[in-house]
């Protein structure tokens, strides 16, 4: 097992270049340093699905996010506990984030009650009741051993009324200060959460209370959720200069290739999401020229790789005509192969964004990736 040593005062070092939003930076975590812009996997049960870990250590991601509401149902975060935490569990020796569940809760309208001290509600799996407070979602992730740890908030899905939103933001700022007051060991962050739906009064209230807070990171959320691209992007603009430089920003399930270019021309610096692997498993795989579904006949007798310019194990040992072979027969690997390349996909895209703004050219590569990508 790894040993973690005690982490840097620093959580988050920062460089800007110019008067631009974007900027690259590192965060400082106790397994080792993150290089940001980030984009974070998503393993929801403790697994990136259909990859092991050295697959996911292969296509060079360095911060994997996982579900608390999925784990504390199955296995239970006692018994992950007693494995050393997700990272002994996993054999995963890098870094994770765990989310509070809270959106999956919030969604299951039908068999949860909220009330000011929690949320209750019923499994999904056995039905069995549940609670969750500030409190104890902080001392469930402290259990599961995540490095950065996001703490119960109220979603609201899209559309909404302004008072059912106001009403949301102001009970996630009150969980937010108990969730603050749970004793933590040094080394193990809690981020803030930024709400407030499209109401741009109640994005930089939600902002100004959330940094009143002092935490370690400041997470956007309640995007993504239904609402028009440009209504997304105008929220960003709003919320993000409300929050400090020199702490992590970051937005919450969001993380299609163009939505990083997006989010970091706006100043963010973390994402995740399920897409890439979700619509992997379905057979549409990303290449510079967009999505392209790999399942149909025109590849059937195509050796060619997926993207001739990846350097993902996928594109370097095998043919469209294969993967395409694979999806159609059912096999797993099939699944396996197209979920590789597009988190390879989504980390080059990163990598190309952090040396862009390094070089001073974010902008132009900013627009010829969108031409590009968004042609087909």
């Amino acid at each position: 097992m790894v040993k973690v040593e005690k982490a840097m005062t620093m959580l988050f070092e920062t460089k800007t270049v110019g008067e631009h939003p974007w900027r690259t930076g590192t965060l400082n975590l106790p397994r080792g340093p993150v290089a940001t812009p980030v984009f974070m996997p998503v393993g929801t049960q403790a697994t990136v699905k259909t990859l092991s870990v050295d697959e996911i250590k292969a296509i060079g991601a360095q911060l994997i996010l996982a579900n608390t509401y999925h784990l504390h149902l199955r296995p239970g975060e006692a018994m992950i506990a007693r494995r050393g935490g997700l990272h002994g569990f996993m054999h995963w020796d890098g870094s994770i984030l765990t989310d509070s569940g809270g959106f999956q809760v919030f969604s299951m309208s039908d068999i949860r009650t909220i009330t000011e001290e929690g949320v209750e509600f019923r499994s999904h799996l056995d039905g069995s009741k549940h609670k969750l407070t500030p409190e104890t979602v902080v001392a469930i992730q402290l259990q599961l051993g995540s490095d950065i740890m996001m703490p119960l908030d109220v979603c609201t899905g899209l559309p909404a009324t302004r008072d059912t939103v106001a009403a949301a933001m102001q009970r996630s700022l009150r969980w937010l200060a108990r969730a603050r007051q749970v004793e933590r060991p040094d080394g193990r962050f809690l981020f803030g959460i930024v709400q407030g739906g499209l109401e741009d009064d109640l994005r930089r209230e939600s902002a100004a209370g959330t940094v009143a807070l002092d935490c370690d990171g400041y997470s956007i959320g309640g995007l993504s959720v239904g609402e028009a691209k440009e209504d997304m992007l105008r929220t960003l603009e709003v919320t993000v200069p409300c929050l400090p430089a020199d702490k992590p920003r970051y937005l919450m399930g969001v993380g299609t290739p163009p939505d990083l270019w997006y989010g970091v021309a706006r100043g963010v610096d973390m994402f995740d999401c399920v897409l890439p692997t979700r619509n992997a498993r379905n057979g549409q795989v990303f290449t510079p020229q967009g999505p392209m579904n790999i399942g149909r006949l025109e590849f059937a007798e195509d050796d060619n790789p997926i993207d001739a310019t990846c350097d993902c194990y996928t594109c370097r040992t095998h043919s469209r005509s294969y993967v395409r072979h694979l999806l159609r027969a059912g096999e797993m690997l099939g699944k396996r192969l197209t979920s590789i390349h597009n988190l390879r996909f989504m980390v080059r895209t990163i990598e190309r964004i952090r040396a862009a703004i390094d070089s001073g050219t974010f902008q132009a590569e900013h627009d010829t990736f969108l031409r590009e990508y968004l042609r087909r």
